[in-house]
């Protein structure tokens, strides 16, 4: 059995916050090293790993909780749902818990996220990439129950409300807030700009009280000085350490983070509007080289942007070949027929987006320059990347190569399908009514046919408009240090909840 499906069966610089100043708050305060600092930390925005991975299940949390291991719904703020008609579902509440902010969690809290995650003031990415294409309201009624109503059936609503944080009614609506209020078993201590995220343990919680005191989290680029950190005890977990520097194994743990690496395509723009162009693309990438260089050897090569532990994979579809002659004969034919195939075209990255990608941008921009393409290479910081990945697209743009990573640890490929295919997905460059109704029809689908109609969605993305390159299905390194004992899961690709976390017997202060 592969590494993807086993585990879908379970699932040196100083510190800004050094590790004496951690060890001097307690034995009990953590550091953690993410790759990339957060931008915001509005709870709509937790689907994104930068964020989520800081206040997910830690500062908010959702109604329903994700079983990764056994792929199924859990009760968290809520304690039960029933669909009682094919459009509604009614949950109830887990009474006596409080925000942070000392507001009641209950109904109107609810709708009240519920209505700040829709509004269309906020790009949340809550709703534009899990409630989109669903018309989804919810109404109160009592304190501790509510009723969610969608104007067709979705089956996998309980999974989809996995996604929804719920923050105090005292969260602004139409503005982001960067001082998240939830009910979870840390709250929000401080956000100091390009330096650090402090949370602190919430001793009200209505749970099981954590080990854990409090938790810093800083951020390196460089997967070595990350490595370092935790070796030298300045941090005691990072993200994201190079397959080169995951150099010990009592320390270094690998784990799918439900992450598919691609190369989207701006399939309207010429060259790329030929499709012999597209698939020229696709044939001088040589992905298996990168396996076991600058990509983990553990990761798998890519068809689609959904797993293999995801509903609605297709098994069926084959790798593309790694044949440049191919590439430069398909460039011939369609310059013959009047394509620039010489016009320039933008290979856009970014840094740090995963372990040697910067690495990775570079050779495969030398392998397309190689059979004829005329490559310009740039690599764009966060914000000007997330620019160009979501709409609304530059109507003057230039035909753009872009590397992309999508995660689907939920387990669905309604969380993918919409987003990155549908007309009206926030990160679609594709306008194909068939496919559209393709997609919202495999959404209302159950059992053998959603599945059925969901493996057509994604033959038809890959062997029919071959929208986009498809490269790897990714595996994480977690360095884990000596004063914990954790191993990581799938579920960390977006979030890591501090409560999981526990000393080692053998750690001191």
């Amino acid at each position: 059995m592969n590494f993807w499906k086993s585990i879908a069966l379970v699932a040196s610089t100083a510190l800004i916050a050094p590790a004496s100043l951690a060890h001097a708050q307690g034995a009990t305060a953590v550091t953690i090293v993410l790759p990339a600092g957060p931008d915001r930390l509005d709870p709509c925005e937790t689907p994104r790993s930068v964020i989520g991975r800081i206040i997910k299940q830690n500062v908010v949390e959702t109604l329903v909780e994700l079983d990764y291991a056994n792929q199924k719904t859990l009760p968290r703020l809520a304690t039960s749902w029933e669909q009682t008609t094919p459009t509604e579902w009614v949950f109830k509440l887990r009474p006596g818990i409080a925000f942070h902010d000392g507001t009641p969690f209950d109904a109107k809290s609810v709708v009240h996220s519920l209505e700040r995650t829709n509004d269309p003031a906020l790009t949340c990415i809550t709703r534009t990439k899990y409630l989109d294409g669903i018309d989804i309201k919810a109404v109160e009624v009592d304190s501790q129950t509510v009723k969610f109503t969608t104007k067709t059936a979705v089956p996998i609503l309980p999974t989809l409300l996995a996604q929804l944080t719920i923050s105090s009614v005292n969260t602004p609506k139409g503005e982001y807030t960067a001082k998240p209020i939830g009910t979870g078993p840390y709250t929000f201590d401080h956000w100091t700009q390009g330096e650090n995220v402090g949370l602190v343990r919430n001793d009200a919680y209505w749970g099981d009280k954590p080990v854990i005191d409090k938790a810093t989290y800083v951020w390196r680029t460089e997967s070595s000085v990350a490595a370092a950190m935790v070796e030298t005890g300045e941090a005691d977990l990072a993200f994201s350490i190079a397959p080169q520097d995951a150099t010990n194994p009592e320390t270094d743990k690998v784990y799918p983070n439900s992450d598919s690496a691609l190369f989207r395509l701006s399939v309207d723009i010429p060259p790329l509007n030929d499709v012999r162009v597209r698939k020229a693309i696709n044939l001088a990438i040589d992905r298996k080289a990168f396996l076991g260089s600058v990509i983990s050897d553990k990761a798998e090569l890519a068809m689609q942007q959904v797993g293999p532990s995801a509903l609605g994979f297709n098994p069926n579809l084959k790798p593309w070949a790694y044949d440049p002659e191919q590439a430069q004969k398909l460039l011939a034919e369609a310059k013959a027929d009047g394509v620039d195939v010489d016009r320039e075209i933008r290979m856009i990255g970014r840094p740090a987006m995963f372990a040697n990608s910067n690495e990775f941008v570079e050779a495969s921009a030398e392998m397309l320059r190689a059979v004829g393409f005329n490559i310009k290479l740039e690599n764009l910081e966060m914000t000007q990347w997330l620019k160009m990945a979501n709409k609304p697209f530059s109507p003057d743009r230039a035909p753009n190569i872009f590397l992309t990573m999508h995660d689907n640890n939920s387990g669905d490929a309604a969380f993918t399908a919409f987003f990155k295919y549908h007309s009206n997905g926030r990160q679609s460059e594709l306008h194909d009514p068939a496919l559209d109704a393709l997609i919202v029809s495999a959404g209302t689908k159950s059992g053998d046919e959603r599945v059925k109609e969901y493996n057509e969605v994604f033959r038809k993305i890959y062997e029919d408009v071959v929208a986009d390159v498809p490269l790897f299905h990714m595996v994480n390194y977690m360095r884990v240090g000596k004063r914990l004992d954790f191993t990581p899961t799938i579920a960390n690709a977006v979030e890591l909840q501090l409560a999981r976390l526990k000393l080692a017997d053998k750690a001191t202060d």
